[in-house]
């Protein structure tokens, strides 16, 4: 398998400082899958023209070990139409040729890190063979598991004060921000979030500060109002392929509900990939830009104020519409929980729900149907209700979840298709979706993508949904929910009412 690797994933790797520890992981499964790491002409010429000959000396020397392709894939007509739609410079015609590549067959894949290459691929019809850092991870770890790095990836907190300044972690904090040691020991006694790997290696860090109106923003422009804030203080996640950028946004926002702020905020530079990363992730999620503080960091906010986006509920996370259709829809026990970690029962362990897997982490995720009921829509909300454990359904049946519809895909043309759409955000290994996929021809299984909103407090089981006329008998598939028997639900299972926008 041939697999060509973007200029800057060769510039990271092959620096004499390396601040990204996601490239070595990505050259971990690399060399574990023996694929061949290849290299286009168009990246030598660019290292060539780097201002250090000394650099270039010793860039040339490594890049020895990588497959140079000899020649140059011919435009097809596809290609050239791509090229007059986005290429307005020489490196997005330099990014067209490498794309190009793979349209012709030449190499199998494509890594790199640029979302306009991304979009490129998509108009081609090549998306599924062009990945991100991230989505190679998940695609090798689910397709590899007896290989992964990573066994336990538990959120902790830790006081600043036990942890290594020093470690390789912190190193780009360093490099951007002057002082960044001093500014870290001041806070030794202040709570983090911190990921580690089983190795004891940080994969993921984050700081978040409490504001209310009276703080001090003269440093940003233009100036902020007066209002409650939550700041993302300071935050960095190594891509592994787990999903836990999603799972420390998650984080963000249920101190966000709990600190009843108006706004989230954010500072950060866009002078590294990790950082243009980071600000592509918060995007995803709602922030917009706002401003700059000091002379050259970006301000992000995200309004938390309930409102809400039906046709991208990801932009006004965690609330959501009470305009749209509503639906109960069951689960079986031995997937509940690894689809929700924090919905779990007191009847489960917690040692068996470490977030060891990306579907865990992953706020949005995927539900697999058959259900005849298929109208489901972006917006639309879900409540899940995990069937019979150890005893009677009327008793031991309960609903534990909100959800918000993102998309529903349904006439998936093929296995392959089907395992991309569920992999990293369902429960299922690629054989378990396989057998899913199998098991009934004449009615394929349809994806409905979610976003996990809410655990409800309080559990109802089925003799008390039925008491209360919210439901009359076990749901089978997506069954509907009438808007009074949602608010019955809500009020009865103690929910944040808040997240839900009238």
């Amino acid at each position: 398998m041939k697999v060509l690797l973007d200029t800057n994933i060769i510039i990271h790797r092959e620096a004499s400082r390396i601040l990204r520890r996601d490239i070595g992981s990505l050259f971990y499964w690399l060399d574990h899958l023996s694929v061949q790491k290849c290299i286009h002409p168009f990246t030598i010429d660019e290292i060539r023209r780097h201002k250090d000959p000394a650099v270039v000396g010793v860039m040339e020397v490594k890049l020895e070990s990588y497959y140079l392709l000899k020649t140059q894939a011919p435009d097809s007509d596809k290609t050239r139409n791509i090229r007059a739609k986005y290429d307005k410079n020489p490196n997005d015609q330099i990014d067209t040729s490498l794309l190009n590549e793979v349209y012709c067959n030449r190499v199998d894949m494509f890594i790199t890190e640029d979302r306009k290459v991304h979009r490129k691929a998509a108009e081609l019809g090549i998306s599924e063979r062009v990945f991100t850092i991230d989505e190679f991870l998940e695609k090798t770890t689910a397709e590899n598991p007896e290989l992964a790095e990573y066994k336990v990836l538990s959120v902790k907190k830790a006081h600043f004060g036990n942890l290594d300044v020093k470690d390789p972690f912190f190193d780009s904090f360093k490099h951007d921000y002057q002082g960044f040691e001093e500014w870290f020991n001041r806070k030794a006694d202040e709570i983090a979030y911190v990921c580690y790997a089983e190795d004891g290696a940080i994969l993921a860090f984050l700081y978040i500060k409490q504001e209310h109106p009276a703080e001090d923003y003269s440093d940003i422009e233009p100036p902020f109002n007066r209002a409650h804030r939550l700041k993302i203080g300071t935050f960095k996640v190594i891509s592994n392929g787990y999903k836990l950028g999603e799972r420390f946004l998650k984080i963000v926002f249920d101190n966000a509900l709990v600190f009843r702020v108006e706004e989230i905020y954010v500072t950060v530079f866009d002078n590294t990939e990790d950082q243009e990363r980071l600000i592509n992730l918060l995007t995803d999620w709602g922030f917009i830009p706002y401003g700059t503080k000091g002379e050259a960091e970006n301000v992000l906010v995200k309004k938390f104020i309930p409102h809400a986006n039906v046709a991208n509920p990801q932009l006004t996370y965690p609330y959501f519409s009470g305009q749209q259709k509503k639906y109960i829809v069951p689960i079986y026990p031995e997937y509940h929980t690894e689809l929700f970690p924090d919905s779990i029962l007191r009847t489960e362990s917690p040692n068996d729900f470490v977030e060891s897997k990306p579907n865990r982490n992953a706020i949005s995720k995927v539900y697999i149907s058959r259900s005849y009921n298929r109208s489901l829509e972006p917006g639309d909300v879900v409540v899940f209700y995990r069937t019979k454990y150890n005893g009677p359904a009327y008793y031991t049946s309960v609903t534990t979840t909100i959800g918000v519809v993102q998309s529903v895909t349904t006439n998936i043309p093929n296995l392959e298709k089907f395992i991309r759409l569920c992999r990293k955000r369902s429960v299922f290994t690629d054989e378990e979706l396989a057998r899913h996929w199998n098991y009934t021809p004449n009615n394929r299984p349809f994806v409905v993508s979610f976003l996990y909103v809410h655990s409800f407090p309080t559990r109802l089981n089925l003799q008390s949904l039925q008491e209360l006329d919210i439901i009359g008998k076990a749901p089978r598939g997506f069954e509907p929910l009438s808007d009074s028997a949602f608010t019955k639900l809500m009020e009865n299972s103690n929910a944040d009412n808040s997240l839900v926008v009238h």
